[in-house]
């Protein structure tokens, strides 16, 4: 009879994939999937020595209140007072928790692979924030750049945050389906706001 944990460890790694296969919808505004998406949870004060060397080793910048840093295929946003998630390539992910973990260490802080526990959306075009507009109770107009909303999609948490033409939007794997049915259906020709 053959061992079982040794039938576990031997199975062939599964390639990586997003979790409704990069779906998109053309409407008054372009809904997709992108990902998959390296993302860590990083769970620290913002004053524990080292912490931002450890970020800035990464290509990263701790961001402030509310904000998140965007460079390239990079990013750091604020999730809370001593939350953080980062977006780095999907292929980078362990190295880059060994790296922090190895940085903060004695240091109280938390690090965690959330990649395929998230899904990943771009809402973009010239009326990309009207979508948003009927499914989170945010106030569109006063986001500032750089600014990092965690919020509701309907009924579901979700963060997002503007960039370029458009924004990304952030929510759980398992209701990944759910959103991209809401962000279809609020993105619907016909139904603009103005």
């Amino acid at each position: 009879m053959a061992d079982p944990v040794s039938t576990i460890v031997s199975a062939p790694v599964s390639a990586a994939v997003s979790a409704l296969g990069n779906p998109s919808f053309e409407g008054f505004a372009s809904i997709r999937e992108i990902g998959p998406l390296g993302m860590i949870t990083l769970r620290v004060k913002p004053d524990v020595p080292g912490l931002a060397e450890a970020l800035q080793a990464l290509g990263l910048t701790l961001p402030e209140m509310r904000r998140i840093v965007v460079g390239g295929d990079r990013a750091a946003g604020w999730m809370g007072p001593d939350e953080y998630l980062l977006v780095v390539p999907y292929a980078e992910v362990s190295a880059a928790v060994a790296r922090l973990s190895d940085s903060l260490k004695g240091q109280h802080h938390l690090v965690a692979d959330v990649s395929d526990a998230r899904a990943v959306f771009r809402i973009s075009g010239a009326k990309a924030d009207q979508v948003l507009r009927k499914l989170c109770p945010a106030d569109l107009d006063r986001l500032e750049p750089g600014e990092l909303r965690r919020t509701r999609a309907a009924q579901v948490a979700a963060a997002f945050w503007h960039q370029d033409d458009g924004f990304t939007l952030v929510c759980f794997r398992s209701v990944a389906g759910y959103v991209m049915g809401l962000l279809q259906n609020a993105a619907q020709p016909g139904s603009e706001l103005w």
